[in-house]
This record gives C-alpha cells, sequence and structure tokens, in this order.
C-alpha cells in the first residue's frame, strides 16, 4: 500500500507530514495490537470457565452446590468473592504493574515491553491450565495480569507513534480490535471445551498462550517507534526507523519535530521526573481526561457482562449450552462494531462517535433493566421469548460500546499527552483502567445479588454523565499530529485553556 499525504488539511488546519501509509506500518500495527488479543482472550475466558461446572467443583463447591439448589435466588447464584477474586486478581495485578511498566516503555522501548508482556502471559497461562488448588490459580492470574499491565501500557504507545496522524485513530483501534476478537475466540472456545469433561476448563485456560506466542514471535521482526530510539539517543536509527514506515527519505519535518519533543522532554525529565511533572497545572488536562476515559468506560458496564455473559445469562434462564452460545453472540456482535470505529473514527472524529454511543447504551440499557425486574424474580425465570429479547438488546448495548468507549478508551489518552509525560500519564491511564476493572469484577455479582435489575438502571445514570462529560470537557483531537496537542487541541478548549499560560510556555510543554 503506498497512498501518499500532503503537507496540509485543508479541513482543519492541521498540519500533516510527506509520507506514505506502508504495509510495514500496517504489519507492526497488527503484531503489536496482539497484546489486545491477549488481553481480550482473558476477559472472555474467565466469565466462561466459572460457569463450567467441571471447574465449580474442583475449585468452588459451594458455588456449584448453590447453583444447582432448585430454590436459590437467581441473582444470587454466583455470589462469592473467592470465585470473584479469580477474575479480578488479574487486573489487581495489571493495576501495580502498570505503574513499572511505565518506566520500561522508556528505558528499554515499547518493543521489549510488549516482548516481556507476551512472556508473562504464557508463563500465567501455564500455571492456570494445570492449576491443582486455587493458590496456583491466582498465582497464574497475577502472572497474566502482570503481562496485561506491561502489555495494555506499550501497544497503544506503540500505535499511536508509528501512525501518520490522519489514520492514527484507525491503527490505534486495532488494539481494540482485537480485545474484540480474542473476546469472541475465548467465546468459542468456552463452549467447545465445555462439553470435554472434566478438563476442558484447562483447555479454556491454556489456550492463553496462543496469543501470547504470536506476540512473542511477532515481536521479534517488528520495528521500535522512531520516537521510542530517539528518546533513547539512537536518532540515526530512529530517522532510518521514520523513513522505512514512512517509506519515503523526505521526512525532514516529522524528524525535526520528534527530535525537538525529544530533547525538550529530556531536558524537562532531567530537572522533573515525569511522575511529578504530572501534578503540573499544564498537565492536568490530558491527566484528568485519561484517567475519566477509563472510569467510564468501566462504568459503561461493559466488562460486567463480558466477564460474567454466561453466568448473567444463566440468571435469565438459560441453559449452560445456550448461556455460553449467546455469549459467542455477543462476541461476534463487539468484533463487527468495532470494525465500524475503524472505518469511521478519522472521518467523523471522536466525539460523535461517543455521543451517539450514549444515547443507544441508555436506551439498552433502561430497557433491559426493565425487563428483568418485571420477568426475572428470584425465583423464576422468564419465558423464552423475554430472554432472547434481552440478548438482542444486550448486543444492541455492546455494539454501540464497540465503536466508541471501547476503542477510544485506549486511543484518546495515547494521544494527547506530550512526550515529556506520555509514558507517565498513559501509565495513570492504564492503571486507572485496571483498577476499575478489578472494581467491576470483584463486585459486579456482589451486585447483582443485592441490587436484582437494578444494576441495569445504576450503569444507566453513569451513561448519562459520561454523555454531559463528552458533551462539554473532550475536546476533538481527530487529525492533529501527537506532538501538537497542546497547542492545537488544549489551549482552544474553553475550560481546558485555562491551564496554560502564554503561547512560549505551551510550546514548551506541548514537547
Amino acid at each position: 500500500m503506498a497512498v501518499g499525504f500532503v503537507a496540509a488539511d485543508g479541513k482543519t488546519g492541521h498540519r500533516q507530514f510527506k509520507g506514505k501509509i506502508t504495509w510495514y506500518v500496517w504489519i507492526c500495527g497488527i503484531i503489536a495490537a496482539t497484546c489486545g488479543l491477549m488481553f481480550g482472550y482473558d476477559i472472555g475466558i474467565s466469565g466462561g470457565v466459572t460457569a463450567m461446572d467441571d471447574f465449580l467443583v474442583r475449585f468452588f463447591p459451594t458455588v456449584y452446590a448453590r447453583k444447582h439448589r432448585a430454590k436459590e435466588n437467581n441473582y444470587c447464584k454466583f455470589d462469592d468473592q473467592r470465585l470473584q477474586l479469580f477474575t479480578s486478581s488479574l487486573y489487581l495485578a495489571a493495576l501495580v504493574t502498570s505503574l513499572g511498566a511505565s518506566l520500561a516503555c522508556t528505558r528499554f522501548g515499547r518493543k521489549r515491553t510488549m516482548q516481556a508482556a507476551s512472556v508473562f502471559f504464557l508463563i500465567g497461562a501455564g500455571l492456570c491450565a494445570g492449576a491443582v488448588n486455587i493458590a496456583m490459580l491466582i498465582i497464574g492470574r497475577i502472572s497474566l495480569g502482570i503481562g496485561v499491565g506491561f502489555g495494555n501500557q506499550a501497544a497503544p504507545l506503540f500505535l499511536s507513534e508509528i501512525a501518520p496522524a490522519h489514520i492514527r485513530g484507525a491503527l490505534n483501534i486495532l488494539f481494540q480490535l482485537n480485545v474484540t476478537i480474542g473476546i469472541l475466540v475465548a467465546n468459542i472456545v468456552n463452549y467447545y471445551t465445555s462439553n470435554i469433561h472434566p478438563v476442558g476448563w484447562r483447555y479454556s485456560l491454556g489456550g492463553a498462550a496462543v496469543p501470547a506466542a504470536i506476540l512473542f514471535l511477532g515481536s521479534l521482526v517488528i520495528t521500535e517507534t522512531p520516537t521510542s530510539l530517539v528518546e533513547r539517543g539512537h536518532r540515526v536509527a530512529g530517522r532510518a526507523m521514520l523513513e522505512r514506515i514512512r517509506g519515503t527519505k523526505e521526512v525532514d519535518e516529522e524528524f525535526d519535530e520528534i527530535n525537538s519533543a525529544c530533547e525538550t522532554a529530556a531536558a524537562l525529565c532531567a530537572e522533573e521526573k515525569p511522575f511529578r511533572r504530572l501534578r503540573r497545572r499544564e498537565s492536568r488536562p490530558p491527566l484528568v481526561i485519561a484517567i475519566l476515559m477509563q472510569v467510564f468506560q468501566q462504568f459503561t458496564g461493559i466488562n460486567a457482562i463480558m466477564f460474567y455473559a454466561p453466568v448473567l445469562f444463566q440468571t435469565m434462564g438459560f441453559e449452560s449450552n445456550a448461556s455460553l452460545l449467546s455469549a459467542v453472540v455477543t462476541g461476534g456482535v463487539n468484533v463487527i462494531s468495532t470494525l465500524v470505529s475503524i472505518i469511521l473514527v478519522d472521518k467523523i472524529g471522536r466525539r460523535k462517535l461517543l455521543l451517539e454511543a450514549c444515547v443507544q447504551m441508555l436506551i439498552a440499557q433502561v430497557t433491559v433493566g426493565g425487563i428483568m425486574w418485571v420477568q426475572v424474580k428470584d425465583n423464576n425465570n422468564p419465558s423464552h421469548s423475554w430472554a432472547l429479547a434481552i440478548v438482542v438488546l444486550i448486543c444492541v448495548y455492546v455494539s454501540s460500546f464497540a465503536w466508541s468507549w471501547g476503542p477510544m478508551g485506549w486511543l484518546i489518552p495515547s494521544e494527547t499527552f506530550p512526550l515529556a509525560t506520555r509514558t507517565a500519564g498513559f501509565s495513570c491511564a492504564v492503571s486507572a483502567n485496571m483498577f476499575f476493572t478489578f472494581v467491576i469484577a470483584q463486585a459486579f455479582l456482589s451486585m447483582m445479588c443485592t441490587m436484582r435489575a437494578f444494576i441495569f438502571f445504576f450503569f444507566a445514570i453513569c451513561i448519562v454523565i459520561m454523555g454531559l462529560f463528552v458533551l462539554t470537557l473532550l475536546p476533538e483531537t481527530k487529525g492533529v499530529p501527537i506532538d501538537e496537542m497542546a497547542d492545537r487541541v488544549w489551549r482552544r478548549h474553553w475550560f481546558w485553556k485555562r491551564f496554560f499560560g502564554d503561547a512560549d510556555e505551551a510550546r514548551i510543554n506541548n514537547c
């Protein structure tokens, strides 16, 4: 592929650099996005495994007994803190690791950080597949969490830094696309392994080694980003790599900007470390936006559904195989809808996708909550037609999330920080994501037991708040070069511009 792009964007006035959209950029992007495949596989696999009787009998016999007790409250069948810890322990480990992953990205580069992620994922998959007790199972999950912390830190930064500005959104969303593919693959694997007794769950958990192996082998052939190379003092290699990924030797303007950003970042870091610099007034706009994007992404309720989809569908009255098949359907919708985001994100922008999705998710959540409030009582299940209606509505909900808050939650934080605080700022975003993912994973089944159908109304209220946030505080970043965000985005926003001083100071902080 050799599509040229010109020096200026007539519609937005944003400067664009010369070069081509090369096949090598897409190959590097696809391999790096395999970090998302690992993450998505784990999100999808845990819910299906916790719904398998063989797994429950071996590790959670009290939950198994409660699940099959005829008069047990439908909403409370799976309310068990240890069972929830099996899912959530990974995200607690990822939360802690993501802070160290920031230092790894800066010192060793994005590529090596992704390689480390694949190694930890391979170890974790082996421990989980061979687990003989809960302790071994949780240790395996913690190892997977370390892999997620490293991978989710490095991959979105890698994608944003190698992409030309006008396709940065589409290339970065490859990460989220792989997350959705991982979820779908996990749901399919669970559907088939649930019939392999008594060790089907071992195949499901061990399957995480496949995307980890793909990433490890693929990372041997991809490049490091020009920004990371220059940042670590390899200017000649950085320019050569920029020429390679742009498909032209006419990269003087872009390389000068990268070099200038790195020199200024080095000077600022010598004066003040990146995490300390995040406390400065001018660092607040991207930091606040990055963290709130992660908080809101989780409080859409999406991971509650993705983690526990089979469990949720069993609560609605589906048998075990039917609930796993329903999870496959929602996973397929998730993948297809993410493709919509890749097509539209750099055409219509980030804000419009987010706002449309808020409306669609709100309608779906309120309707599902209303049906469950009326139809799903403590000890009875809805009719088959109402259960199918709930599945359809969840698909409507998942589709809107998949082309909006799912990919934007990773894209926007990865493109809005200046280089001096980029890895540290994005580390804060990843940590926030992992923390609130942990909270949802650890609390959802208990919340469902306590709140019943009103849990869907709780998430609906969160969606209303999210919509107001986008409408008033989130600036549009479509088409803006990654190292020009401060001057062209934050200083022009009606609210965030008050955090910046004069133009000269803004340009310095932009670097």
